[in-house]
């Protein structure tokens, strides 16, 4: 029998072994449909070793119909190629050729990658605020767009356009958005007037690029527009303004609450979702408020939380309810590492969540990959 490794993270307290388990000395420790229902019994097996046959693996793998030597797309490293190249074309794109065309392959390369695994695309949105601002702010948007968007029973071609939308719909202040995002104090009346015109200035480089299409280029006019007519370019109001529209503007202002700034801490992504429910009573389409809260969770998946057992981790999937997801735990209840993240249904009393944290009290190093496996491969 050829042994291989296998992680922690393979493990859910609670649920029967999809496999038999063996320490490193080859003796069996666990069989499989044996449940483990304790943080003992898994510290007890992290040290003896954690091995599963090979052979059943590979027949898994067989099952599955998954090629051997293959390696394994990634959704992270999907979405910060899109960031990269949203960049580059953003930026020079009235002298793009095939401007649309190369758009609409990013954008359906957002849709392949929250097919892929929905939980690491907006696990990305919080745990990899690496790179430029701007490119991925849009890319974070769209991501989130279109899990709400195939909520709402959606076409893929239309979740494709509503992506496209969101990843040019800042198209005109690109540039400028790297300073805004930096900067702490009033805007001046200059940088109000841009804020105020990109918009419709988004949208007439999109249509010198050769992009026309009517829909795309509504709700981009459209996505800053509010339900009481408060809002801007055009003053519309609920009705008047297109669905999609009003998506991209939750989707805006979650991702930009959710984001860390230079003068500033990211908001609690909870918070975030309730800042938006509350704040925006007449300026925000409610259902559609609530509808986000229902996909997102009442902690999104990134958020890092204390359980009621003292140990800390991080929301991974979602659980039962929108308030009991799963998380994977990183710091044990003694405040100690643990060598594998574990993960934990937050339905159970023991492991449900105490508090939110904000990132820099968490303090561990670890990886998309150490939570997702190779999915989340960098």
């Amino acid at each position: 029998m050829s042994n291989k490794r296998i992680s922690m993270s393979d493990i859910a307290l609670g649920q029967p072994l999809q496999w038999d388990i063996f320490g490193v000395d080859g003796n069996l420790l666990l069989r499989r449909g044996f449940v483990v229902n304790n943080s003992h019994q898994v510290e007890a097996l992290i040290a003896r070793g954690l091995f599963v046959d090979g052979e059943v693996l590979d027949q898994i793998s067989r099952d599955k119909k998954i090629p051997k030597n293959v390696e394994h797309p990634s959704v992270l490293r999907i979405i910060s190629q899109v960031r990269n190249d949203l960049r580059t074309l953003c930026y020079n794109i009235v002298s793009e050729e095939s401007a649309r065309e190369k758009i609409l392959v990013l954008a359906k390369l957002l849709f392949v990658a929250t097919q892929l695994d929905t939980d690491v695309a907006l696990g990305c949105i919080l745990l990899h605020q690496e790179g430029n601002y701007s490119a991925r702010h849009c890319v974070d948007s769209a991501v989130v767009s279109i899990v709400v968007g195939k909520a709402l029973k959606k076409s893929e071609e239309e979740l494709i356009y509503l992506a496209a939308a969101c990843l040019t719909m800042n198209l005109s202040m690109l540039r400028q958005q790297e300073r805004l995002q930096e900067k702490s104090g009033s805007l001046s009346a200059e940088d109000q007037e841009l804020i105020f015109r990109h918009p419709q200035e988004s949208v007439q480089q999109l249509m010198a690029a050769g992009i026309c299409d009517e829909g795309w280029l509504s709700w981009i006019l459209h996505h800053h527009e509010n339900e009481d007519g408060s809002g801007y370019p055009c003053k519309k109001r609920s009705a008047e303004i297109p669905q999609n529209a009003k998506i991209m503007s939750i989707a805006d202002r979650y991702c930009a609450r959710v984001c860390a700034r230079s003068y500033r801490k990211s908001m609690l992504p909870n918070a975030a979702l309730r800042d938006i429910l509350i704040g925006g009573k007449t300026t925000v389409d409610l259902m559609l408020v609530t509808l986000f809260i229902r996909e997102l969770g009442t902690y999104p998946i990134g958020t890092f939380v204390k359980l009621e057992d003292g140990e800390i981790g991080v929301v991974t999937s979602k659980g039962g309810t929108t308030t009991t997801p799963y998380v994977h735990s990183l710091i044990g209840p003694r405040g100690a590492p643990l060598s594998m993240p574990i993960k934990r249904d937050t339905q159970k009393t023991l492991h449900s969540i105490r508090e939110v944290l904000h990132r820099d009290q968490v303090l561990v190093r670890f990886t998309m990959r150490h939570l997702w496996g190779e999915i989340a491969a960098q």
